[in-house]
């Protein structure tokens, strides 16, 4: 409960209080008052008395009554008004807050002295350990002084050299816990510096371009060691740890620092310490301790020349102070509650800090003061904690009891006010968010056009290059790019269509389209893929699914490419499934038992049940049963998607939320498999779109299946769309060429079989489906019917190969005049090469899988010798677009450079005769009647003119002239024979949200491309007005 509710209630109770206490004080004057024994008349004074207590009474009563009647008029609540209460009430509200802010403060201040007292308690005691560790390294460090004065400056030969010294500092590491490296180095004469180098085989170097610096100077600049100058003395390092290895020969008296380390250490003859600064090559915070090496014979009481004469070479250790206090902040469980700063504080002016932030805190510190054995440096630990103090909820709930009480008399100010802020606020929140929402749709128009623009030019010149003459790499570069550039439309199309969504802007369109053709084009999408993870790919529609449907097929095969994207992304083996039904065919099936979940899968791994993922569908309960009864007799179609894989499974506790926008299985998907997450929440939207349903069932190591219903119109009575007459056109043709043929497919999975038998039947083949090879080779000799094509599946052909080899021989021998077609069907080539070659099958009759009706047409017409009449391969343009474009004057106009040349490339690539334009006032000016251009393509956003204002202006001057010439004010033959002009222009843009065909005709234009150009859309588009080998003037 919130602190606002814990007052609303308390001055309610205290209002209900007060309320009771006028009437019990009224009530109890005016009983004390008749009972009360002042009715007397004995003595005068009684009498008196009387009239006193009488008098008495009716004031008592009369201020009672008053108390109450003003408690009802100005604290009740009607209104409250200005007068001496509120000027009472602010008194008692000022006393009760000065209350309970005393009792605040003085709970609060017990609270912080034993914070204070906790922090100096575990301050000291990090100052104690750091402490006494140190002085075990110094000690140590300081014995090994000694140890080297005897075995290396005593014995002859010394005992001792840098590999020795490595290893011995290496093994006793763990007894200087706060150091990271020792070295020792050598006094040398500079009479004796040409012996020496000669001896260690380098030379001396110096150390001050190397040195780090304090942390109060310049910053360290590495450079490379140069030759030491002509001095007096010298102080090679000889030997030293392998971690700072890399100071051996370099010169301690040439660095500012060390050299007065150094003389001091030979002066003193104890340890010294340096002040903070950067070590060389780490480039880490840190100081060294330095330890003279005497020769054994000096006196204790020797002078410092004494000293300075005795000394043989000094002995330092290296402290990484960052580090090293950080390990023994580590070794404490409480390390995470205060942060600790450790300054030398040899001039007190200006402290340097040797670990931990410089950030200044005004809030509470301690300071504990370090020895570490140095008399002239000083050294402090400042302690601060990490976090805020805690809140003193004891203060503040012990002092906001007694400001409730005193805050009873506003409980009508605060309700008013609060209730008009929040009217206030809300409706400024609502101004907001529908400013915002227009200020989103503008910035996605303006994001999408502003990418999609250069993203064009990128494309278009990838495009031209890979018509040019490159090597392997080269193509395999510009192929990589040309992807990636997709792959980046795709995406800003996928949070465009999230954003539609979102805004509710999102349409479908109404056109006739192929399903089957769509799902072959899906499905020759991920064949790549599948073949490369040895997953089976396969897609069956029922015969009673049209062959044209009305709807949107740009958006279902944004969903299958969705579904089936998910299913190739997270299956390693086995298959992935599709199906295509009506609504109708699944509730009969199901009522009759007949789809019930059965092991007979496609590659007889096992599968999630399909039925699982579609229950509370609508459509198949009894009220949605009979609505699909009812469309089954308009020409509403009504399908049933499912897509079936054995991959990993969604995990049950993400299954919840796996429709929501952006969010993904697992933290690791994004970055093992990629994705944004976006794709089935855009899916789920679109399907509702289409009026239908999207469920889903997984197993986790099983697989999943997704469901989707759709609804459509009947588009095989109408067909007056030009493309898809071209498409029946073609099709027909390839189906007479096979009419009559029969074929015979060798499977023993029914499921797999249902699938080629419905692909080949796609052809005005005839399938029969036969288990084996026995079945096969009986069928083809004794039926009545000659069989033209054998199909056999790779599995039947792997199982037995002599049975294989022997039926191709049975099969060549067969006396039917002309042999069999043999075809094997194969998830790849190189599993079957061997094994074809030795039967003598040439590889062009092995069928790579997925299967689809133009491969097999393909196949089947190479084995006929018949020239090759397939669909188009990946990336190859429809062959009649050249047909169109051949010979046509085409203005193109668009601001950016970029863009025109790559829409004049693309158009140039066909024939057609390209003029640019880089503004809509000259796109205006050229297609002023009489002009020679058949076409226009024209850009939308332009500075100063857009396209959608040139457009205008071009259709009122036509209007004009067509006027005109109707009206005989112009003559025909001066407009080149032309009685109406009306020049074809078609929207070029690059702005997926705005750029649709309802805003461009809106304009009188001709339809639209987006950019960058589809040569599938541009046919599309320019089909509609040219006809293939007429140029004349439209």
């Amino acid at each position: 409960m919130s602190l606002l509710h814990v007052i609303g209630f308390g001055l309610k109770v205290g209002h209900l209080i007060l309320m009771l206490c006028c009437w019990f004080v009224s009530l109890f004057s005016i009983n004390w008052i008749s009972n009360g024994g002042v009715m007397t008349t004995k003595t005068g004074f009684l009498a008196d008395g009387e009239q006193l207590w009488v008098k008495l009474r009716e004031k008592i009563s009369g201020k009672s009554f008053k108390i109450h009647h003003h408690y009802s008029q100005y604290i009740g609540p009607k209104r409250v008004r200005r007068n001496w209460w509120k000027k009472l009430l602010v008194a008692w509200i000022v006393f009760g807050s000065l209350v309970s802010f005393w009792i605040f403060w003085y709970m609060s201040s017990l609270a912080m002295e034993k914070r204070k007292e906790t922090l100096a308690s575990m301050c000291d005691e990090r100052a104690r350990m750091l402490q006494d560790q140190f002085n075990v390294s110094m000690n140590h460090i300081q014995a090994m002084s000694i140890l080297i004065s005897t075995f290396y400056h005593n014995k002859n030969p010394p005992v001792i050299d840098q590999m020795t010294f490595a290893r011995y500092t290496e093994r006793t590491a763990f007894e200087r816990p706060l150091t990271s490296g020792v070295a020792y180095a050598v006094r040398v004469l500079h009479s004796e510096r040409e012996q020496f180098e000669k001896q260690q085989g380098w030379t001396i170097k110096r150390m001050d371009s190397l040195e780090q610096t304090p942390v109060h100077k310049d910053e360290y600049s590495s450079e490379v060691p140069e030759p030491l100058p002509v001095q007096d003395e010298y102080a090679p390092v000889i030997f030293a740890q392998d971690t700072i290895a890399h100071v051996i020969s370099l010169d301690m008296l040439s660095g500012e620092e060390d050299r007065g380390n150094i003389l001091r250490a030979r002066e003193f003859g104890k340890g010294v310490l340096t002040a903070p600064f950067r070590l060389i090559k780490s480039n880490r915070l840190g100081v060294i301790l330095t330890f003279a090496v005497y020769k054994t014979d000096l006196a204790p009481n020797a002078t410092p020349d004494e000293r300075k004469q005795a000394t043989d070479g000094y002995l330092g250790g290296v402290f990484d102070v960052e580090s090293l206090v950080e390990k023994l902040l580590q070794q404490l469980a409480s390390k995470q509650t205060i942060l600790v700063n450790v300054y030398d504080t040899t001039n007190i002016s200006h402290p340097i800090s040797m670990y931990g932030s410089n950030v200044s805190d005004d809030g509470l510190q301690h300071v504990s003061s370090l020895n570490f054995g140095d008399p002239f440096r000083k050294h402090e630990m400042r302690c601060r904690f990490k976090h805020e103090p805690p809140w003193p909820w004891l203060a503040i709930t012990t002092s906001i009891g007694i400001l409730v009480i005193v805050l009873l008399m506003g409980q009508i100010f605060y309700r008013i006010a609060k209730v008009e802020d929040d009217y206030h606020e809300m409706m400024e929140l609502k101004k907001r968010a529908e400013a915002a929402d227009v200020a989103k749709s503008q910035f996605l128009a303006t994001v999408s056009h502003e990418i999609r623009t250069p993203m064009n030019g990128v494309l278009g010149m990838l495009h031209m290059l890979m018509e040019t003459d490159l090597d392997v790499t080269q193509q395999d570069y510009v192929t990589t790019a040309q992807g990636s550039g997709k792959a980046l439309v795709s995406l800003i199309n996928e949070v465009l269509d999230q954003a539609k969504i979102e805004s509710g802007k999102l349409e479908l369109e109404a056109v006739r389209f192929d399903l089957r053709a769509i799902l072959d084009d899906v499905l020759s999408l991920f064949s790549g893929k599948s073949l490369e993870k040895g997953v089976e790919l396969a897609v069956y529609i029922s015969d009673k699914v049209p062959e044209m449907l009305i709807g949107d097929p740009g958006r279902f095969r944004q969903i299958m490419t969705n579904l089936m994207g998910n299913s190739i992304k997270f299956t390693e083996k086995g298959h992935i499934y599709v199906t295509v039904n009506l609504v109708e065919e699944v509730v009969e099936s199901v009522k009759v038992g007949t789809d019930s979940y059965s092991n007979d899968t496609l590659s007889r791994l096992p599968v999630a049940d399909r039925q699982q993922s579609w229950r509370g569908f609508r459509g198949f309960s009894s009220e949605g049963s009979n609505s699909a009864s009812i469309s089954s007799a308009t020409d509403e179609i009504n399908l049933i998607v499912s897509v079936e894989d054995t991959g990993a499974g969604i995990p049950l506790e993400a299954q919840s939320r796996i429709f929501t926008p952006f969010m993904q299985v697992g933290p690791s998907i994004s970055r093992t498999h990629g994705g944004t997450g976006i794709g089935l929440s855009i899916s789920k939207c679109l399907v509702h779109l289409m009026k239908g349903e999207i469920g889903f069932v997984s197993l986790p190591n099983i697989g999943s299946t997704f469901t989707f219903t759709a609804v459509f119109t009947n588009g095989s009575g109408n067909s007056n769309d030009q493309k898809s007459q071209q498409m029946n056109k073609q099709s027909s043709s390839i189906s007479l060429e096979f009419q009559g043929m029969r074929a015979l497919v060798v499977d023993p999975r029914p499921t797999r079989a249902k699938v080629s038998k419905y692909h080949i039947q796609r052809l005005g083949i005839h399938v029969e489906v036969v288990p084996d090879l026995d079945h096969a080779f009986s069928g083809i000799t004794t039926g009545d019917a000659t069989i033209n094509v054998v199909i056999i599946e790779q599995e039947v052909w792997d199982n037995d190969f002599a049975m294989s080899t022997l039926f191709v021989q049975k099969l060549r021998g067969v006396d039917t005049g002309v042999a069999p077609k043999l075809f094997l069907l194969a998830n790849s080539l190189s599993s079957t090469r061997t094994t074809v070659s030795a039967c003598g099958i040439p590889a062009s009759s092995v069928i790579i899988k997925p299967i689809r009706a133009s491969m097999f047409a393909a196949s089947l017409q190479r084995s006929m010798g018949v020239g090759i009449r397939g669909n188009l391969r990946n990336g190859e343009l429809p062959p009649t677009l050249g047909n169109l474009l051949r010979g046509r004057r085409i203005l193109v106009v668009d601001d950016n450079r970029v863009n025109l040349k790559v829409a004049e490339c693309f158009l140039k690539k066909y024939g057609a005769d390209v003029v640019r334009s880089e503004s809509g006032e000259e796109a205006v000016s050229l297609l002023q009647p009489p002009h020679q251009f058949d076409a226009c393509f024209m850009d939308i956003q332009m500075p100063k003119m857009d396209g959608f204002k040139a457009t205008r202006l071009i259709r009122d001057s036509e209007s004009k002239i067509n006027s005109k010439i109707q009206q005989g004010e112009l003559s025909v033959e001066a407009f080149g024979n032309v009685s109406s002009w009306h020049v074809p222009i078609l929207a070029m843009t690059a702005d997926v949200i705005q750029a649709t065909n309802e805003e461009c005709l809106k304009c009188e234009m001709d339809g639209y491309v987006s950019k960058p150009f589809d040569a599938e859309q541009l046919y599309s588009e320019v089909s509609r007005f040219f006809e293939i080998g007429s140029n004349e003037n439209l």
